[in-house]
């Protein structure tokens, strides 16, 4: 089908939604956000690409994962209405990337299928080229249909910007890596392990960079986690439930936020298709569920901050829409404002 838009030009905040083709989604759609309400509007789309599940922005350049089998990422143009590819995709020499990152003028991915992480150097025209770094994890875990082999599923840059982190579903622990910027080599510097079973998906640092917290996907947990940038060390503290106690049913969670005050946390969880609310310590080292409220669809894939810090969007994969909330500044907790189609939507992210 490849790419439709509107008009030629764009100003203001804009916002990009990732999506599963192979479920009936639309691959990549733009948005214009309006900033007062947290209204989308969507301008254009490009199936281009199978599976674009998760995003990354650099300026005029859109990364997009391809969450296949084969394993690939591919770069848009997003300065029309509707994102254009530049080029084919690029394999990541890994299986079903599930995340990617920028740091250090690279593209760096998750390989969820087959547990390792991509190190791929960005042209002059921001690009993607030929992997420099695969490097595979090793482990497995007690959840024997979840965690036979290592499930990197997250991998970003720490904001000392000297590491990179990645999160490992199937071994139930976190990996400290260095960059070579020159090189595009990844060193495993070290590795936390985490509580067996938990299941740790995604990651997130307090603004003050002295605290990480690790989103569980197999328990509803957070694990919260010191996180020393001076030698590179993740130290767990404690969990905390992102569901109410005595909560029954499956609860799968799939993505955590922090605000840029460091005052409240996030998390969105499937199954419960809830958002969970939770309240930070002044030092980022607790934190405390005080409230859930619906998602606004089924089974939220991705949670995302505006911008402003003022609107929260779930992206609902199965219900096939995106959600955005207006939050309280007082309380942090959302208020539905309104939704927009997105069919098999996956990743929300804004630029």
């Amino acid at each position: 089908m490849g790419g439709t838009g509107t008009d030629q030009g764009r100003s203001g905040v804009r916002a990009y939604i990732g999506s599963f083709t192979s479920a009936g989604g639309r691959g990549v759609l733009a948005a214009d956000v309006d900033e007062a309400t947290g209204a989308l509007t969507v301008t254009g789309a490009d199936d281009a690409v199978a599976d674009p599940s998760f995003l990354a922005l650099a300026g005029p350049v859109l990364h997009a994962v391809s969450e296949t089998d084969a394993g690939a990422v591919a770069a848009f143009d997003v300065t029309g209405p509707a994102p254009r590819p530049l080029g084919g995709p690029v394999p990541v020499d890994g299986a079903g990337p599930t995340h990617l990152a920028l740091a250090a003028g690279h593209l760096l991915t998750a390989n969820y299928t087959s547990g390792s992480v991509t190190a791929l150097p960005l042209a002059e025209d921001g690009t993607a080229r030929t992997a420099t770094t695969v490097l595979r994890h090793e482990g497995g875990g007690p959840v024997a249909d979840r965690q036979s082999g290592p499930h990197a599923h997250q991998v970003l840059p720490d904001p000392s910007g000297d590491w990179v982190v990645s999160v490992d579903l199937g071994t139930d622990s976190v990996r400290i890596c260095a960059l070579d910027p020159a090189t595009g080599r990844l060193t495993l510097h070290g590795e936390t392990a985490l509580r067996p079973g938990t299941g740790p998906r995604h990651l997130a640092f307090h603004p003050a960079g002295t605290h990480a917290y690790v989103l569980n996907e197999l328990e509803p947990t957070l694990t919260v986690c010191r996180w020393d940038a001076a030698r590179g060390v993740l130290e767990p503290l404690g969990e905390t439930p992102v569901v109410p106690e005595g909560a029954t049913g499956p609860s799968h969670p799939s993505e955590v936020v922090v605000s840029p005050d460091g005052r409240f946390l996030w998390a969105a969880v499937r199954g419960a298709d809830t958002l969970a609310v939770l309240t930070l310590g002044a030092d980022g080292a607790e934190a405390r569920l005080v409230a859930t409220v619906p998602c606004g669809g089924t089974w939220p894939r991705d949670l995302t901050l505006a911008p402003s810090g003022r609107h929260l969007y779930a992206a609902n994969e199965r219900s096939g829409d995106v959600t955005w909330f207006t939050l309280d500044p007082e309380t942090g907790i959302p208020t539905r404002a309104g939704a927009i189609e997105a069919p098999a939507a996956s990743c929300v992210v804004f630029g």
